[in-house]
């Protein structure tokens, strides 16, 4: 078996085409072995492909934004998609049927700060017509901060990512009755990078032969068995709430579609951060995205 090693940004069911990848065989049959990681500020995906300590990544399309306004050049490229919807839900501390996203205004709700959910946030509101400024916005610090200070009694609502939010509706403190992706739509949200280097080789294409029969699975497998298979990666979470994050993500539709990213998705992308103030200028599709290995 040839090693190969696969970083990703964050942790979480939502990346089921990429772990089923790996937790269904997919990979060890095209005679590869994962080393799978999470990054840190020493371990970063970009030092990891740069370096060849890592072969992929996953990350997102955005995360070259901030070099290209620098002018700054890179081999890495972004060439298969993992969600094309945003995986964030909102969560009430209580109930309110119809949920109205005005409710929000004046109300305090924990809102994750890491880039790319407070840009789609920001622009999920502004879809309904709703300044993010009329908002009672708390920010509290990482993913854990947020879920604790809600769980401590902060905020009437709170913005999470799965299986955060499917465990606080298990421990019945609260309800979602939002999410972001069905706001926004398909985007270019979070994706597989890699070399254009590697791209190139043998591995690259057999990676990506595992990586299409992953995804396909994410969609056509019920979420109990996606749940099974991806037990070992969430020894932590319940497996009732496991299954009812992926069902989550199967009724959003976040892996549905070809694994290519494509122009449109990518260019609704540059909308959002264009909307949010974090970009200037919009970027070539061809500076960040290749196409994936030829199989």
């Amino acid at each position: 078996m040839t090693p190969i090693h696969i970083r990703v940004l964050r942790h979480s069911a939502f990346y089921s085409p990429l772990l089923l990848t790996i937790a269904a065989g997919y990979l060890a049959d095209e005679g590869l072995a994962t080393h799978y990681d999470i990054a840190t500020d020493v371990n970063t995906v970009d030092q990891g492909l740069n370096s060849s300590q890592i072969q992929v990544a996953q990350s997102a399309v955005a995360t070259r934004f901030a070099g290209l306004a620098r002018a700054e050049t890179s081999s890495i490229r972004h060439f298969a998609q993992i969600n094309q919807r945003d995986g964030f839900f909102i969560t009430a501390r209580q109930s309110v049927s119809p949920f109205q996203w005005q409710d929000l205004v004046a109300r305090p709700i924990l809102v994750d700060h890491f880039f790319q959910p407070l840009a789609m946030f920001r622009y999920a509101l502004y879809k309904q017509d709703i300044d993010f400024n009329e908002l009672n916005v708390l920010d509290v610090g990482d993913v854990k901060a947020i879920d604790d200070a809600y769980r401590a009694g902060q905020g009437i609502y709170v913005h999470q990512q799965g299986p955060f939010a499917q465990r606080l509706e298990a421990d019945g403190l609260g309800t979602v009755v939002a999410t972001v992706g069905e706001v926004v739509g398909p985007v270019a949200f979070s994706s597989l990078c890699a070399t254009q280097s590697w791209l190139n080789t043998d591995m690259a294409g057999a990676f990506f032969r595992a990586y299409r029969r992953g995804r396909r699975a994410a969609v056509s497998l019920e979420a109990a068995e996606i749940a099974r298979l991806e037990a070992g990666f969430f020894p932590d979470i319940d497996q009732a709430v496991l299954i009812d994050t992926i069902q989550s993500y199967q009724q959003l539709g976040c892996w549905l579609g070809e694994p290519s990213i494509s122009a449109d998705v990518y260019e609704k992308t540059l909308d959002v951060f264009e909307f949010s103030g974090d970009i200037k200028t919009r970027f070539a599709y061809e500076d960040i995205v290749s196409p994936p290995p030829d199989v």
